[in-house]
């Protein structure tokens, strides 16, 4: 079916097409705001829309924010500050950013960064040792885990 861009949406359409936007996926504010704008609604309709998403609780930050932190966290296997700087990229306040991080167990995390650390040590090719050691440090940094733990590990695998 053909769809006019030009087409005006009205403020039904634009919950509905939302709600279920928001249903597929947790989104943050500034996610919505951005589809919002692809839709070409005045500002008074957009603030509008966002104010029924949060009162019908299909847009939550802490929510958005907790699964953002366990799902960088378990999948990609991201560090805390690389989850910390993606979450303030997005506008998440200081009170849901401490919440986000509490879902990580500092057990895991501390276990998943060894795991990690030491899986791409093992993978890395390089023979020269310092050259090795600056890829498995940007790879690490890149990552988002902290320096100490970083450079504790590094001075570990490198005896």
């Amino acid at each position: 079916m053909y769809k006019d861009p030009h087409r005006f949406v009205t403020i039904a359409e634009a919950i509905k097409k939302m709600e279920r936007y928001c249903a597929y996926q947790e989104r943050c504010h500034k996610d919505v705001e951005g589809k919002l704008k692809t839709m070409r609604l005045i500002p008074e309709a957009r603030e509008k829309i966002i104010l029924h998403l949060l009162d019908q609780n299909f847009l939550n930050e802490e929510r958005f924010a907790k699964s953002f932190a366990r799902g960088k966290f378990n999948i990609k296997k991201w560090g805390k500050q690389r989850i910390v700087r993606e979450l303030k990229y997005r506008g998440i306040s200081e009170y849901n950013l401490k919440t986000a991080l509490k879902e990580i167990p500092e057990k895991d995390y501390l276990e998943a960064f060894h795991k990690l650390a030491e899986k791409k040590y093992a993978s890395i090719t390089e023979t020269n040792l310092s050259k090795k050691q600056k890829k498995l440090t940007d790879y690490l940094l890149y990552r988002g885990w902290e320096t100490h733990l970083v450079f504790e590990k590094i001075k570990e695998l490198f005896r």
